[in-house]
């Protein structure tokens, strides 16, 4: 596997907050199934083999929340009818909970089949027979040019993030990996097609990489969450200015909290307190 492969598990890579709000996970032998999984440093999410155990012992977690805090953002975005795209779907319940919601066209992706597997197992055993899933690098995408209506992520991408150093200049390996998937992400996106990524990394941070020249996409993005603040982009292809500029658009936006307080479980690994940084 190549190291692209590190991407598409991302979305389990931020901040897991489902096992919590599923009453924290069982109890074996004194050890809840939560401490089963979380690793002992962050490298280890950049190991593949990492995911497939992990999914193999747990059934359910959300990164950066779960759908209920996010949803009226979505339904702001993506239509019933459109072809959405979720990469790095893990053991997540964000395919399940748009298709609730009339959001029926989707297909799900992940670098672990483990975690696609057991995907499918649950869709089908709960009815879901329309949600599309499937093994994929979402460096290295198996579709078409302009597949896709909508492209959506939640933590994936701050995978690629973990021992970076420097956020205000990230180790060039970094930045490859990220400016790889945006580019397949680009490509297989419609016209006017919406990319939503979820993600713990604050728009000073990911503004550079996002308007990059090379695409054509606008961006706006909003907060959500209590106490700290979880960062919900929508990139829309196509809808750059005219004279290149980036268009920004900023709404419902409140003060930002970066206090470890406000975070839970694994978040505070994949902080970044601007206040710690050296100038």
């Amino acid at each position: 596997m190549h190291n692209a492969v590190l991407t598409t598990q991302n979305k389990h890579t931020l901040m897991e907050c489902a096992v919590k709000e599923e009453g924290g996970g069982n109890s074996v032998g004194g050890r809840t199934q939560k401490e089963d999984v979380v690793p002992a440093t962050a490298s280890a999410y950049l190991d593949p083999s990492y995911w497939d155990e992990r999914f193999s012992k747990e059934e359910h977690y959300e990164w950066f929340k779960d759908y209920s805090h996010f949803r009226h953002l979505i339904l702001r975005h993506v239509n019933p009818t459109s072809s959405v795209l979720e990469l790095g779907c893990g053991n997540s319940r964000l395919s399940e909970d748009m298709y609730r919601d009339g959001i029926i066209n989707i297909t799900c992706s992940d670098l672990s089949p483990v975690a696609v597997c057991s995907m499918r197992n649950r869709l089908l055993s709960k009815g879901y027979h329309g949600i599309k899933t499937m093994v994929a690098d979402m460096l290295d995408l198996p579709f078409s040019d302009e597949t896709f209506e909508v492209v959506i992520e939640k933590g994936s991408m701050d995978l690629l993030f973990v021992n970076s150093g420097d956020p205000w200049n990230p180790h060039p390996e970094a930045v490859s990996k990220v400016m790889s998937m945006l580019r397949v992400v680009h490509r297989v996106l419609k016209p006017d097609g919406i990319f939503i990524s979820i993600s713990f990394g604050q728009p000073h941070f990911r503004r550079p990489l996002f308007e990059a020249p090379e695409f054509t996409w606008s961006m706006e993005y909003s907060t959500f969450g209590d106490g700290f603040h979880y960062f919900f982009y929508a990139l829309k292809k196509g809808r750059r200015l005219l004279d290149g500029k980036p268009c920004v658009e900023r709404f419902e936006f409140p003060s930002i909290s970066l206090q470890q307080d406000g975070l839970e479980d694994e978040d505070y690994i994949f902080r970044t307190n601007i206040d710690d940084l050296e100038c």
